[in-house]
């Protein structure tokens, strides 16, 4: 059963990690499938750990009518039980590197192309992605391609899922072109390995408060910042990072398994929490 508003809302859960199912206008979407239960997974020489399971497995999870994959070669994105969920899948939605490596249901979104997906209600959802940067400037090579989305269409509230990014600049970017943002799922966390010492691979808490400043974001749903022991800030650092800005009332740190839903296509001086 549809979750969704009839105004054309929006419905958000948090599964844990990078993963959240979403429900826009009647189309359902999961970002990043991350379903494997907590242990470890090797990277190269290295190895990140999982710590915590999902808050749903796979089969709770359910059909989407696509996934948004901001990359597939590292395991806490996309671990063993998460490709098997996307590869079953009608549709996903990543980078050019993913689609070479994975095929089949695969298709890149390059910045700025779109793809528009059929609505219940007879529109549709457009899809575009938009830049990421996983690490500082000159990493590219190291961390590999990423990707971000936002989601739009007639009467909904815009939606801009980070992907891994560490970048304001590319915050900035996304924000002048696309902006305001209704609804931000900013994967945040301040992850770091051994790859680049001290330096952040997915926004640090006081980062993620200023991208919801950059972007105008209304609501503001922090995804990846908990469940992997790469993460370096969680939920005490981002609420009070938020408080600092002045941006509590925008803050949803949902957690595990809790839902929200927005409604429509912001309207000056309405609120947007359902």
């Amino acid at each position: 059963m549809s979750t969704t508003e009839p105004d054309g809302g929006v419905s958000v859960r948090y599964v844990g990690g990078p993963t959240a199912l979403l429900e826009v206008a009647g189309v359902r979407l999961l970002t990043d499938p991350t379903f494997d239960p907590p242990g470890d997974h090797p990277v190269g020489e290295r190895k990140l750990v999982k710590t915590a399971g999902p808050a749903l497995t796979a089969a709770e999870a359910g059909p989407v009518d696509a996934v948004l994959l901001s990359h597939d070669h590292h395991p806490d994105n996309l671990d063993r039980a998460g490709r098997a969920y996307a590869a079953k899948a009608p549709l996903v939605l990543s980078t050019d590197s993913a689609r070479q490596r994975l095929g089949g249901n695969v298709r890149a979104l390059p910045n700025d192309a779109h793809i528009e997906l059929p609505r219940p209600d007879g529109g549709t959802l457009r899809i575009t992605g938009v830049p990421a940067q996983h690490g500082p400037d000159g990493t590219e090579h190291l961390v590999g391609e990423v990707t971000g989305f936002v989601l739009s269409g007639a009467g909904l509230p815009t939606v801009y899922v980070s992907g891994d990014n560490a970048s304001l600049d590319v915050v900035r970017a996304v924000a002048e072109r696309y902006g305001p943002i209704d609804v931000a799922l900013l994967f945040a966390g301040g992850a770091q390995t051994p790859l680049l010492g001290d330096a952040y691979l997915t926004l640090p808490s006081d980062r993620a408060a200023r991208a919801a400043e950059i972007l105008g974001a209304r609501q503001v749903i922090p995804l990846h910042f908990e469940h992997w022991s790469h993460f370096t800030q969680g939920r005490d650092s981002l609420t009070e990072a938020f408080a600092r800005a002045g941006l509590t009332d925008r803050l949803r740190l949902l957690k595990p398994g809790e839902e929200i839903r927005v409604r429509g296509a912001r309207r000056e001086g309405s609120s947007l929490a359902g």
